[in-house]
Parts: structure tokens; sequence; C-alpha cells
């Protein structure tokens, strides 16, 4: 599925429009028979993936436990533990990114946490930091121990090497629980 095409159409949609897709997505999502397709797919101690809305982004993990509706994972990354939804369980290695669908810049949902940008200050000073959150309006970016909002639009993404940027101050990325059923 190409999720940059179906956002592009989903600008089209009225607040109402949307709301009506929720509410379908959210009976597919609660589909016994999906989330049992999901279930016979999984194995104890297997290594998989996970889309985690927050950070917008990919997680590897490892299968600790099955239940009913959710999975017990382990994060690779930094060895938490998370009960999350079979739903969020990438089993066909899909591609996740969605290209900026406007021509202003970066948005939400080009972005993730961990992604490495570049603004400018009001004073026009170049400045290069990496994404600690995802907000409604902004981004907060950390830039040498500072923590930044950005409007999106006003974001640029950085390569890795690029104008010989300074490698930016890493802080742990902040996480909501995923646990609950």
């Amino acid at each position: 599925m190409n999720y940059t095409e179906v956002l592009k159409a989903l600008n089209e949609a009225s607040l109402f429009d949307l709301y009506r897709l929720n509410a379908a997505i959210n009976n597919q999502l609660a589909d016994p028979a999906r989330l049992a397709a999901v279930k016979r797919a999984l194995v104890l101690g297997q290594k998989l993936r996970y889309f985690d809305g927050p950070r917008n982004r990919l997680i590897e993990a490892t299968l600790l436990r099955i239940d009913r509706t959710r999975a017990t994972v382990k994060d690779v990354e930094d060895g938490q533990q998370w009960r999350i939804p079979f739903f969020m369980i990438d089993l066909e290695g899909r591609d996740v990114q969605i290209a900026a669908t406007s021509n202003r810049g970066l948005d939400r949902n080009s972005l993730s946490v961990g992604d490495r940008v570049a603004f400018q200050d009001r004073n026009g000073q170049e400045r290069y930091g990496e994404v600690i959150k995802l907000n409604t309006k902004t981004a907060s970016v950390l830039v040498k121990g500072s923590r930044w909002r950005v409007a999106y639009a006003l974001l640029s993404p950085v390569i890795d090497g690029d104008l010989g940027a300074p490698e930016p101050e890493l802080l742990p990325a902040h996480r909501p629980a995923l646990s609950g059923s």
C-alpha cells in the first residue's frame, strides 16, 4: 500500500469523511478473523517489527508472549517490554515511509523521532538537531542540549555527514506506555 497516495486522497476528505473512515477502520482492527490470522503467524522468540505511532517509526522487537488481542514484546534497542495490540505488528515488512505531502517542507507524517533535521532560527542561523517529539503543529528538536519547537514546514531533512553538520546530542526517546486492553 502506498501510504503517501492514500494520505493525499485523505487530504481532500471532509472532517466527517475522516471520522466515518476512522469508524470503519476501527471495526477492521477489531475483526476477530484478522486478529486470528496475525496470532497464527506469531511464534514466541520471533524477531518482529511494530509501528510506534507517537514516534512515527518501526521498532525492532522480540516476541515474548501472545495474549488474546495483544503481544508482549521486548524492544531490541532499549530492552524495554511493551504490551502492544496485534494491529501494530508489521508481518509483511511494509515500507511505512510517507513522503511530505505539501510543497512547503516536511510534515508530521514524513518525520520520525530520531530523524536529523536542519532549520534556520529567527536570526537566520542554520541549526542542526534530532527530532525528539512530534507535536500537533511543531516538532521538538534537540540542538546541542537545547530543546526547540519548530514548525514542520521550517524543517529540512539532514543526511548523515551533510554539510559537515555537528552530531546532535542524543537523548533517549520518550514513549508513552502502550499497555492496556
